[in-house]
């Protein structure tokens, strides 16, 4: 008889988790607070428009591609590489810079800014190459069962890249590039784990390698919620049942056994084996009651920033902007050591915009832009309230608008605006935070909350909160990882 599995959330981690136990026999249930599946990786539709509303590319494709050979099933969504990999836009002089992987096409664009830039380049990419070949296997692609154990894998890793363990990020950017262009250019990726290139350790430089060197970036055709949509379609097919509009707010056990998960309307959901796509730390604290994640406890833990978003419809086409675009201002670093933890950082922000509409046309109507901001902010913890929200993003589309010599106010006819305060109510996220626990060195491998519960021995997790962490291929490795721990505690069936 097959075992059965009830998966607490819908986000990318627990649809690929369920993917790999539906296609091994078990029996597969999902519960999803609300009324969509996707988790952060979502999708708005209004007023004819199309946006997706949290990842708007992607790295790392093999991943997805290794998820779906596992399950025995065809791509259920096509890739499109980036070409560029995204714009930068600096606002002293008004400079445009295009971040190509060709080497060359890339260099052009710093003659007269950082001299022997691509031979300065390569050598910092040889490095960012060494780093990710000498740790992807040995710490982020497997499971760590102690602390010991994590250690003595840590030990594995060639003492070359000790002094890397010492630095920021925009430290060991330092030791290759002068000037500012290059350096905060190749710092933005810091950005993406939610953190700042001051307070993100250096070892996190190997993700330029897969920026530049190892597939890039890639979007997918009709946007990014076309994932969500291929992983639910296979699922369904293969009987896996889904509830909506259900959070889970407690539980019942038999000593080290978890027997249900309770929903806010007393419903107890029974099964086998649980696994928990919300935040692993949260969910441990609020639902399952463990001291060590008591409300105390986390906030003494390091945290990712928050994230303001809002989308706009706009009705003319913007043919001077490219898909995926960041703008940067004159403050880089004081913006930067400030943007975590003070408010006022956000008087003068940077922002990244996505154009989704740009190579896909039926998510706007014809001769209209979907445009997606992202602006980093403080989360919660550090500006608890959000009523200046419209001031500031009018402060981004004046900014905008002046960036792009494109008035475009008076063309935006659908708006909608998430502040951190929106991010924590839709996601259960801790203080609106954007990405869960930050990456800091404590909080990274078996460091990390682990993904399988101290307590229960049915109980499992996924996502970007636990082991090894954010974004779309980490949380595909977690996927993996969970897979892993389950089939390890059970008999085959």
């Amino acid at each position: 008889m097959s075992k059965s599995v009830l998966i607490v959330g819908t986000g990318l981690g627990g649809l690929a988790t369920g993917l790999r136990l539906i296609s091994r026999g078990y029996k597969v249930t999902f519960v999803e607070k609300n009324h969509k599946a996707g988790g952060r990786l979502n999708q708005l539709k209004k007023d004819g428009f199309t946006f997706d509303t949290g990842p708007s590319f992607f790295s790392m494709p093999f991943e997805f591609e290794e998820l779906i050979n596992d399950c025995g099933l065809e791509m259920p969504f096509s890739f499109v590489e980036l070409e560029p990999l995204y714009t930068v836009h600096f606002k002293s002089g008004n400079k445009k810079f295009y971040l190509h992987k060709d080497i060359d096409k890339l260099s052009a664009q710093f003659e007269g800014i950082e001299d022997d830039f691509k031979n300065k380049f390569t050598a910092y990419l040889n490095k960012c190459e060494a780093l990710y070949n000498d740790t992807v296997d040995i710490v982020i692609r497997q499971n760590f069962d102690n602390l010991p154990a994590y250690l003595k894998a840590l030990m594995q890793v060639n003492p070359a890249h000790l002094g890397v363990l010492l630095k920021s990020f925009w430290a060991q950017t330092g030791k290759y590039f002068k000037s500012k262009e290059a350096r905060q250019i190749v710092s933005l990726i810091a950005f993406f784990l939610g953190r700042t290139p001051y307070d993100t350790n250096a070892v996190f430089t190997l993700l330029s390698h897969i920026e530049f060197r190892h597939k890039g970036y890639y979007n997918i055709k009709g946007g990014m919620y076309t994932i969500v949509e291929g992983l639910l379609k296979e699922l369904l097919q293969k009987n896996a049942t889904f509830h909506y509009n259900t959070e889970i707010t407690d539980f019942t056990s038999q000593r080290d056994t978890l027997t249900a998960l309770i929903d806010k309307n007393g419903k107890a959901w029974e099964a086998d084996i649980f696994v928990i796509n919300a935040d692993a730390a949260i969910f441990r604290g609020q639902v399952l009651k463990h001291k060590k994640y008591s409300d105390k406890k986390l906030l003494k833990k390091s945290w990712t920033m928050g994230y303001l978003t809002f989308y706009l419809g706009v009705n003319i086409k913007l043919p001077q902007v490219e898909h995926h675009n960041y703008f940067l201002g004159d403050n880089f670093k004081t913006y930067a050591k400030t943007v975590v933890s003070k408010s006022r950082a956000i008087k003068n922000p940077y922002y990244y915009v996505n154009v989704l509409s740009k190579y896909n046309t039926g998510c706007a109507p014809e001769g209209c832009e979907a445009l997606f901001f992202v602006c980093p902010v403080p989360n919660l913890l550090n500006k608890p309230e959000w009523s200046d929200k419209d001031d500031i993003v009018n402060g981004i589309i004046a900014d905008f608008s002046k960036r792009i010599d494109k008035n475009i106010v008076p063309h935006i006819v659908s708006k909608t605006v998430y502040t951190p305060e929106d991010w924590q109510s839709m996601m259960n996220s801790f203080k609106g935070t954007g990405l869960g626990l930050s990456h800091k060195m404590h909080q990274i491998g078996a460091l990390r909350p682990k993904n399988h519960d101290e307590v229960y021995k049915n109980t499992f997790y996924v996502g970007a909160s636990t082991a090894p962490g954010a974004g779309l291929p980490m949380v595909i490795i977690s996927s993996k990882l969970a897979t892993e721990r389950i089939l390890k505690s059970e008999p085959a069936i």
